[in-house]
């Protein structure tokens, strides 16, 4: 049985300047994509040079920000909004959904790729291979801050987590997450699109491969208290917002194929 290592979430604190673990990670998550999305602009099949890959990020950033936050709220937490508005705000105490910054990222792709004329797919099979880096970096900032741990388990690695309402050895979740939405998809990912594929096909496999590691994940991370399990004991919130998420991935890559079939 591990402890968790209760780590500090304040990393920088100058007098009343406060700077959280969290919000690195995602610092982290937006630079690595800057620099990945400009070494992917060379490639000859790109829709955007390296100038476009930088004003592209700027929004995708607040779509990420925006539409996570909205997203948990909408999706986990509404009662918590009502009681307090100005918790929307507090982002470095954690609650960011993936679904709704998925949304976010989506809208902001849809603007972006209207203003270039590349269109939405085009952008969204750019994109789609960046976007795992900042997905596993937001799952270690979880993991600093304690929060989104698993269920009770006895396997060697179980770990206690001090705000978890009891002692028991819990799944590390957060790690799993990162592991596998983070590092697994982003070489599956990066591999699939290091070649010239059909429009659509990228994202459509973005799509399958979140949507599947999630949903296993699920069957070990506790579920949110404020909804618990929403039907036969063990379907939980991210597992329901994840299946349409498949469903649309092997749609888009069915109709990738079927037309270049």
């Amino acid at each position: 049985m591990l402890q968790h290592p209760q780590f500090d979430p304040v990393a920088i604190a100058l007098g009343p300047v406060q700077i959280h673990w969290y919000g690195l990670t995602y610092l982290f998550g937006f630079l690595a994509g800057w620099l990945l999305g400009r070494m992917r602009s060379h490639k000859p099949w790109s829709p955007l040079d390296e100038q476009q890959v930088g004003d592209l990020l700027f929004y995708l950033a607040l779509g990420v920000i925006l539409g996570g936050r909205f997203g948990y709220v909408i999706f986990y937490n509404f009662d918590a909004f009502l009681a307090d508005p100005l918790w929307l705000l507090r982002v470095w105490e954690g609650g960011m959904s993936f679904h709704g910054g998925l949304l976010g990222v989506m809208l902001a792709m849809w603007w972006y790729g209207r203003k270039t004329d590349a269109g939405f797919w085009r952008i969204a099979d750019f994109v789609a291979p960046l976007v795992p880096i900042g997905l596993g970096a937001g799952r270690i900032g979880n993991f600093i801050n304690g929060e989104l741990w698993g269920k009770p388990t006895d396997v060697p690695w179980g770990m206690v987590f001090p705000m978890a309402p009891d002692s028991l050895a819990r799944h590390p979740s957060q790690l799993y997450q990162f592991a596998l939405e983070g590092v697994a998809l982003f070489v599956i990912l990066w591999w699939f699109s290091s070649k010239p594929r059909p429009k659509m096909a990228v994202s459509g496999l973005f799509l399958i491969g979140y949507g599947v590691f999630r949903f296993l994940v699920e069957f070990v991370r506790q579920p949110d208290p404020q909804l618990g399990y929403l039907a036969f004991g063990w379907l939980t919130m991210g597992q329901v917002l994840s299946l349409p998420m498949i469903l649309a991935g092997a749609v888009l890559m069915f109709i990738a194929y079927r037309r270049n079939a």
